[in-house]
């Protein structure tokens, strides 16, 4: 049963969804998976309730936000009811959006910082805009202004990294991401938050490459390819299996199923490539050597990392856990197997240290979307100037010696001034 928000004002009746109040209170300055998991908390206590006014769904969020969120997150919540102020952001094509800080604070999660450092930055900028009674920006402004507040409050590495990210946004060149690592080491978790924080829509595991190619050639023709990664060489000719040293062999037939998914893996990025597009390949047969197939003569930019965990302690509690979470993972398998597990880990890292590939440990979550992250960026730097001209345009000329011997906040009322096109 779907419950009915019944706008009083407007005389309005539409169901309640968990979406849209997930993006009203990112708006507010929640973090996503806090957001996601309000929306989520109100989305189940009114499972029963067949309508329910706007106000009283404001009122019950209120007395969540309450209990859970700072005291600004609270007061930005409540602000539309008492006063709503909405900035309209004007793009370059004359396209009109209203200014989304959960957006803009992801945007500059995306150049590298810390979610915490992004949303208070994010708010500073937006709580000088509503004080100087700005109603309308366009995104040059935005982001000349954004660059300002980052000089003089984060830094200029931070001012930057953003511009060299803005650029490269506007270059329309194709992204692509390259995640290592064996069983558990949490490749697609990791994918998955970067994808959303860079605004990636597309994502390919190697794994399901694999159950494609499983299902169409059988298991009496090719073996190698329906064992795991880890496994893989028991399906190797060996004539004298016990005169070779295990951790050759795991690597040996962990390298005959790269060779297999080489193909498929290039084909994704071929397409990705086509059509300009970012991708997020990730699996355990990304292996370093994948990047020499990587489309030449293209403008495609490549960034590879092997994610970790370097206590195997650590790695065994992950494996017990996503037989938990998903029982068809059969995390015993995987226990049983451990030591080729371990085995393979090792031998990927030792490819990436040779291939001067960065390793991730991942032991934060948060911390290691922030590092690889930050690998993207410093790529970035490598083929975009990082200049604000590139991304302001006139904006900079017109504001030019006032930003350079005065506040970001002084710049502001002068985006009153500027000729609207």
């Amino acid at each position: 049963m779907k419950t009915i928000v019944i706008n009083e004002r407007e005389n309005e009746r539409i169901p309640f969804l968990r979406g849209i109040l997930t993006h009203s209170l990112l708006d507010a300055g929640l973090a996503f998976q806090d957001a996601f998991d309000l929306a989520s908390t109100v989305r189940d206590q009114l499972a029963d309730v067949p309508e329910i006014t706007s106000e009283e769904l404001r009122q019950r969020v209120t007395r969540l936000l309450q209990d859970e969120s700072d005291k600004e997150v609270l007061e930005q919540y409540c602000l539309p009811a008492v006063a709503p102020s909405r900035i309209l952001v004007v793009s370059l094509s004359d396209t009109v959006s209203i200014f989304s800080r959960g957006r803009h604070a992801r945007y500059l999660q995306s150049s590298g910082m810390k979610a915490e450092k992004a949303e208070h930055t994010t708010a500073l900028i937006y709580n000088q805009l509503i004080k100087m009674g700005i109603s309308s920006i366009t995104t040059c402004e935005l982001g000349y202004l954004t660059y300002l507040c980052l000089q003089q409050e984060v830094g200029k590495k931070a001012a930057k990294r953003y511009l060299a990210w803005s650029e490269f946004q506007r270059s329309s060149r194709p992204l692509a991401l390259l995640i290592c690592g064996t069983v558990g080491t949490g490749k697609s978790t990791i994918a998955t938050e970067i994808a959303h924080l860079l605004e990636i829509t597309r994502i390919q595991s190697t794994d399901m490459l694999r159950e494609v190619m499983r299902m169409m050639v059988p298991q009496r023709l090719l073996p190698v390819l329906h064992l795991s990664s880890f496994s893989a060489w028991k399906a190797l000719p060996i004539p004298r299996e016990s005169d070779r040293d295990r951790d050759q062999l795991v690597a040996e037939g962990y390298r005959s199923q790269v060779e297999l998914l080489a193909v498929p893996c290039e084909a994704v990025l071929q397409r990705a490539v086509e059509e300009c597009v970012p991708i997020i390949l990730e699996g355990v047969h990304v292996h370093p050597d994948l990047l020499s197939r990587a489309p030449k003569n293209s403008d495609v930019i490549t960034v590879h990392v092997t994610l970790a965990v370097l206590k195997s302690k650590e790695l065994k509690s992950r494996l017990r856990g996503r037989g938990v979470e998903v029982p068809q993972r059969r995390a015993k398998r995987y226990l049983h197997n451990f030591d080729s597990i371990w085995s393979l880990q090792s031998y990927l890292l030792s490819e990436a240290d040779r291939c001067d590939v960065p390793i991730i440990n991942n032991e934060d979550k948060e911390k290691s979307i922030l590092q690889i992250i930050q690998q993207v960026n410093t790529e970035l730097a490598r083929h975009f100037t990082g200049s604000s001209e590139q991304i302001c345009g006139d904006v900079v000329e017109k504001v030019r010696e006032r930003a350079e011997t005065s506040s970001w906040r002084e710049i502001v009322p002068l985006l009153r001034t500027l000729p609207r096109r």
